[in-house]
C-alpha cells in the first residue's frame, strides 16, 4: 500500500510540474523582420515579370495593379492577394513605372475587404478612363504546402499578355494567416 501511495504522489507531483510549464512567446526582432523572405520573394517576382521589358513602351501612361485574386473565385481575394498587390505596385514604382493608385479613385469597383478587382470585361473600360497602357493582374492558388502565384502583365489595348511569371510561396504561419478570409466575403 505504501508503494501505491508513493507512486500516486510521484505522479501527481510530476503532472503538476508539467502543467505549470509556461510557454514564452518570442516575437521577431526588427532584424529578423527585415530579413523575412516574403517581401524579397515578391519583389523578385516583379523583377522577373518586367525584366527586359521596354519601359519606354509603357510611356508616361500609368500602369494599373489589380488585386491578386483566388483562382477558384475571381471575385474574391484574401489579405494575401491585397498584400501582394501592394508590394507589386511599390516595387513597380521603384523600377520606374508610372503606377496609378486606384484606391484614391471612386470610379473603380472596390469591394470592401477585397480590393481593386479588375475583371477582364472591365479592364478596357477602367484602363481607358485612367489612360493606362498596361495592367498587372494575377491569381493565387492554395495547395497543401505552397501557394502558387501567377502574374501577368497585360496590354490593355488588346488584352494581350506581354509578360508572365509564376512562383510559389511556402504556406508558413504568415502566409496561412494572410490566406484567412472573413466569412461574409
Amino acid at each position: 500500500m505504501n508503494i501505491k501511495l508513493i507512486v500516486c504522489a510521484t505522479a501527481i507531483v510530476w503532472l503538476t510540474g508539467c502543467a505549470n510549464t509556461t510557454v514564452t512567446r518570442t516575437d521577431p526582432t526588427y532584424a529578423q523582420a527585415a530579413a523575412n523572405m516574403f517581401v524579397a520573394t515578391n519583389h523578385e517576382a516583379v523583377d522577373k515579370l518586367v525584366g527586359g521589358f521596354n519601359l519606354a513602351a509603357a510611356g508616361d501612361n500609368p500602369v494599373l495593379v489589380a488585386t491578386i485574386v483566388n483562382v477558384n473565385d475571381m471575385r474574391r481575394s484574401a489579405p494575401l492577394g491585397r498584400t501582394l498587390s501592394e508590394q507589386y505596385a511599390s516595387h513597380l514604382v521603384n523600377a520606374g513605372f508610372n503606377v496609378k493608385e486606384l484606391k484614391l479613385r471612386g470610379d473603380v469597383f472596390v469591394k470592401e475587404q477585397t480590393g481593386e478587382l479588375l475583371l477582364s470585361r472591365e479592364i478596357k473600360d477602367i484602363a481607358q478612363s485612367h489612360h493606362a497602357n498596361y495592367v498587372l493582374v494575377g491569381t493565387y492558388s492554395v495547395a497543401a504546402s505552397v501557394t502558387y502565384v501567377s502574374l501577368k502583365f497585360v496590354r490593355t489595348q488588346d488584352s494581350r499578355i506581354m509578360r508572365g511569371y509564376d512562383y510559389a510561396l511556402p504556406n508558413d504561419k504568415d502566409v496561412n494567416r494572410l490566406l484567412q478570409t472573413t466569412p461574409n466575403q
